[in-house]
């Protein structure tokens, strides 16, 4: 993203913009006389000098990119923009329609493309456009319809087909990868940019968070060394090559997926598999074995537990069970409670009540009324 800075030229003050690579683009004379009001007008001149030639999303787009560089999500829509650009390049930020919309969903699905990449590339679109609104470059960003997403196919790996994966991976970094994700229940990024030195073996805890990125991302952990990865680590450090714990041919590693494939297949594991499948499968089997779901959350690295709860929470053995236990309505009441509400030894002795199930007072009739006249 272009810079700026202020200086001096001559007795006036001025702001130079600079490019990505540090080549200055222009220089610019400013209003102000000292150098508080430099300091207050230099950011209002920069922002116009940077705004986009247009509204076209087209340039809308650029400058979504370039205010977003080295995030995630800009190599994704590299990847969207081009299925983007053709029908929408030359429209103004807002003057797409649902039609617009539509119409690019008709498209996309004659050529085979599934809901949720539609959904994903029409989510890209909206975001820069709520983004040039926000910083003033367009009125009022259009209204972006998309496809409803699928849901997600809920699957996991059992702890069976863990091992099986552990023992099916030759090649040594992606032994250690796996081993890695299912110990700390990291996230892919996180564990292909984890160095040596944020493992400490003295205090066995591993910190996934690194501290040279500088700008907002999904939150990190730091987690204890098990003793499966601790003995991993160990053997992996001592062949060590370069810092990158994930490391191949002595140069970092940017991606497992075609390893963790051929291993997945020759464990005999069917379906996709991918390094977030991992993650979520540690998650999982934490939650399986009843811990709470806050310290899963701190696990994570999720800054909300309610995000833990609204997907694992259904995966504890104990996930809904107190309010199943409630609905009992024979005669032997809650079995499933710790405590039983009441037992029952004569179901006379108990009567409906307005409040549920009540034990019959002294003043309560239990006979049974005659019957009046022949049988």
């Amino acid at each position: 993203m272009p810079e700026y800075r202020i200086g001096r030229l001559g007795r006036r003050f001025v702001v130079s913009i600079y490019s990505d690579d540090g080549k200055r683009t222009g220089r610019y004379r400013l209003h102000s006389k000292d150098a508080r009001g430099a300091q207050l007008e230099a950011p209002g001149v920069f922002a116009a000098l940077t705004k986009p030639k247009s509204t076209s999303v087209k340039d809308l787009w650029g400058a979504f990119v370039a205010d977003r560089k080295g995030r995630a999500v800009i190599a994704t829509m590299t990847h969207t923009w081009k299925a983007l650009t053709e029908r929408f390049g030359h429209l103004p930020g807002d003057g797409i329609t649902i039609e617009d919309c539509r119409a690019h969903t008709a498209a996309r699905r004659k050529a085979g493309i599934k809901n949720g990449t539609i959904a994903t590339e029409l989510g890209h679109l909206r975001m820069v456009l709520r983004f040039a609104e926000k910083r003033r470059m367009i009125e009022r960003a259009s209204t972006i319809e998309r496809p409803a997403a699928p849901k997600r196919k809920e699957r996991h790996f059992t702890r069976e087909q863990c091992r099986a994966l552990i023992a099916a991976a030759t090649m040594p970094h992606i032994k250690l990868y796996v081993i890695l994700a299912l110990a700390t229940g990291g996230r892919n990024g996180a564990l292909l940019d984890l160095t040596w030195d944020r493992c400490d073996f003295t205090r066995t805890e591993i910190d996934l968070r690194n501290p040279a990125i500088d700008r907002p991302h999904k939150g990190r952990a730091l987690v204890p060394m098990n003793r499966s990865i601790r003995a991993a680590l160990v053997e992996a450090q001592a062949a060590a090559l370069s810092d990158y714990v994930i490391e191949w041919a002595g140069k970092q590693v940017t991606s497992v997926k075609r390893g963790l494939k051929s291993s997945a297949r020759a464990a005999g594991i069917a379906g996709p598999v991918s390094p977030h499948l991992l993650r979520h499968s540690a998650a999982v089997h934490m939650a399986e074995a009843r811990i709470p779901l806050e310290e899963i959350a701190q696990y994570l690295g999720h800054d909300d537990v309610n995000v833990t709860r609204r997907v694992y929470a259904r995966f504890s053995p104990t996930y809904l069970r107190r309010a199943a236990a409630v609905l009992e309505y024979d005669d032997l009441g809650s079995m499933n409670q710790e405590r039983t509400t009441f037992s029952v030894v004569n179901p006379l002795e108990y009567m409906v009540g307005a409040t549920g199930i009540e034990p019959v007072t002294p003043t309560m009739s239990t006979k049974v009324p005659r019957r009046i006249g022949r049988k």
